[in-house]
């Protein structure tokens, strides 16, 4: 059923939060630049018209999506410090002080299913247009863009062969017993005691001890393999699944392509991207587009398969078109992108390589594609695309445009809390001096 439009009944013994809260507050201030009810036109079709419990309110939804990336808290965490800031839930559309309690966090998780990636892309696409209401955001700054990747890490560890197929045994041995597939042996254990024995002789750096171990794990998961398939020929469901990745796990080597690197997330991939102190990375690749002038997020697109940097430029591209409504007329990139093949309108600017006749106007322009790099250090440390929690390739893609949409709130907040601060006192000094003058 449909959400409800109000957040709270009227109460007149209560005190509203305009009459307790700083209105001139930054979040406050924030609430205001945020046109809620375009996400209410937006995502009200997605709901039943008279059918089921009636949902939760959209602006509630939008606006603890908004602060989980904001502040980079989990949706539990967001949901507790929603009941203890007032700020929070006058940004997410109520009147009166609630003691309670909104909402179940795993709500948020059914919410996101909802919108899809769509949905993300259009919250993504709010947070610009809020920052064009407030003037911070203006058409000629969308005509030059810096574009780039990195890597968004799933929230794995580190796979070796010895996990991975200790680790398969367990989940195939649990979901036959679900079905009622009794099993001549778990191998629960033994198992357990050879992956123990294989990471103490990997530490002492007695590798021949070690392979054996690792040759005796991968032996149980073959068994186990052998065992489903014989009391159980015909599987259906998530062990057919599971059944396939473990033939996939069991027949992959050190030279295979598309090795399976975590039994829960078989999407993830490794990527090296040359860095010193980390060599291999595992996740997915992340293409991000920001504007030169201010770095505003305007694009970001997680993108699996691994592939090479210049063929995630059309791509991205067109995802900045789509957000903003304007076609950038220059892209700058860094020397990843050689090679690109982009036949695109954009003008795509190989940054680095060496040029006798640039303007020194141009040069700027190019110098400023570095500005990029500390945008995605924030993404990544501040805004949860360090380390992925959602699940499945969908759940890549929107922590991608949620770390984006994360950003472009706290550039708004920091605009404003410089205008609050800051602006009284220049105003004052300026006045006063044409005063005396």
């Amino acid at each position: 059923m449909r959400p409800k439009k109000t957040m709270s009944d009227a109460d007149l013994f209560r005190s509203r939060f305009e009459q307790i809260i700083d209105l001139n507050h930054p979040l406050a201030k924030l609430s205001r630049q945020i046109d809620w009810t375009a996400f209410e036109n937006k995502f009200d079709p997605l709901y039943t018209p008279d059918f089921g419990r009636p949902g939760l309110p959209i602006r509630l939804m939008v606006g603890l999506t908004y602060l989980s990336h904001m502040y980079d808290l989990s949706d539990e965490a967001v949901v507790e410090g929603w009941v203890e800031n007032p700020y929070w839930q006058h940004f997410c559309g109520y009147e009166y002080f609630q003691h309670q309690f909104p909402l179940d966090p795993s709500s948020l998780v059914r919410w996101r299913k909802r919108i899809g990636v769509k949905g993300m892309e259009f919250l993504l696409q709010q947070t610009l247009v809020a920052a064009q209401r407030s003037g911070q955001l203006k058409r000629r700054h969308l005509n030059k863009i810096n574009v780039d990747t990195t890597v968004q890490e799933k929230n794995i560890t580190f796979p070796t062969d010895a996990k991975l197929y200790h680790r398969m045994r367990q989940r195939l041995v649990k979901e036959a017993r679900k079905i009622g597939v009794t099993l001549r042996q778990s191998y629960a254990r033994v198992g357990k005691k050879a992956l123990l024995l294989q990471s103490r002789y990997a530490h002492a750096r007695q590798f021949k001890r070690a392979r054996r171990q690792t040759k005796r794990l991968k032996t149980f998961l073959g068994r186990v393999i052998r065992d489903i398939r014989r009391q159980c020929p015909d599987p259906s469901g998530a062990l057919q699944e599971l059944l396939a990745r473990a033939d996939r796990l069991f027949a992959q080597e050190k030279q295979s392509k598309n090795k399976l690197y975590s039994v829960h997330a078989p999407e993830v991939e490794c990527i090296a991207k040359g860095k010193a102190h980390k060599r291999y990375e595992f996740g997915c690749k992340v293409s991000v587009a920001t504007t030169s002038r201010d770095n505003w997020v305007i694009g970001a697109q997680a993108v699996h398969g691994n592939p090479y940097d210049g063929h995630t430029l059309g791509g991205i591209l067109d995802q900045v078109c789509r957000l903003t409504g304007w076609q950038s007329q220059e892209a700058y990139c860094d020397q990843g992108y050689r090679g690109h093949g982009y036949e695109g309108s954009t003008t795509v600017h190989i940054v680095g390589r060496k040029r006798k006749s640039v303007r020194r106007s141009e040069q700027r322009w190019r110098n400023r594609r570095a500005a990029i790099e500390p945008v995605i250090g924030h993404l990544k440390h501040d805004h949860r695309m360090e380390r992925n929690y959602l699940h499945g390739v969908i759940g890549d893609q929107m922590n991608a445009l949620l770390a984006g949409c994360g950003r472009n709130l706290c550039k708004l907040l920091q605009i404003l809390l410089r205008l609050i601060f800051y602006y009284p006192f220049f105003a004052g000094f300026w006045y006063q001096r044409a005063k005396a003058a």
